[in-house]
């Protein structure tokens, strides 16, 4: 057989060897698409629902989530090209977030990474971005002149960024964690504020009251 001849067989099972692994992989890739925006959208809802204060609506969400996050998991082992394109760490870490939202308002257990099936790093990154949802929480509470809970979650909020401040590793590690953990810091700092001068607005309404009482008697 020709050199050429040879080179032409060889070039041949090397083409049909890459041509089944691109395959494979695209499979994988379709799927995980596919699976990363279910989750996506069944977080969104879940978190929807918490602000309406439906509990029960997001735990049944996040329920119907849970097999796709295993899946996702499952399906990743060997392809961590597919895993650093983005879109898994983005349905891993809003996975987390929704489960944290509802852990810190309902005043619930808050699941570790391995029981969500992400990783650290989007668990924290998660962790961090329901710090934003507690922003809200607190100013809807805020607007209904319901600070029972509003402290308390001030308190959680200050707690997590305490935690990331100590998550001091490169970003290729954390993946992104550091501005994850500037924007909670800016965050806490406007939430604090706002819920210092509605206390002291309480306050002050409260002592108004007071006095007019004692006119009135």
């Amino acid at each position: 057989m020709s050199t050429s001849g040879r080179h032409g067989q060889r070039l041949k099972a090397i083409t049909q060897e890459a041509r089944d692994l691109f395959q494979q992989k695209f499979q994988v890739r379709e799927r995980t698409l596919q699976v990363s925006r279910e989750i996506i959208r069944h977080s969104a809802n879940a978190i929807r629902a918490i602000h309406r204060g439906e509990f029960q609506e997001g735990r049944k969400l996040l329920e119907e989530a849970r097999p796709l996050a295993r899946e996702l998991h499952d399906l990743l082992p060997n392809d961590a090209d597919i895993y650093f394109g983005g879109f898994v760490e983005d349905a891993q870490k809003e996975f987390a977030e929704a489960h944290a939202t509802l852990a810190f308002v309902a005043s619930s257990a808050l699941p570790t990474p391995k029981e969500l099936y992400v990783t650290r790093a989007a668990y924290f990154n998660g962790l961090g971005e329901a710090v934003g949802e507690l922003r809200r929480y607190v100013l809807d509470s805020l607007r209904r002149n319901d600070v029972a809970q509003c402290e308390e979650l001030l308190d959680l909020m200050d707690e997590v960024y305490t935690i990331l401040v100590t998550m001091d590793f490169p970003d290729a590690i954390t993946r992104g964690l550091r501005r994850t953990t500037d924007m909670v810091r800016g965050v806490l700092e406007r939430t604090r504020g706002d819920l210092t001068m509605a206390l002291r607005q309480q306050t002050l309404e409260r002592r108004l009251g007071e006095m007019e009482e004692r006119l009135k008697g």
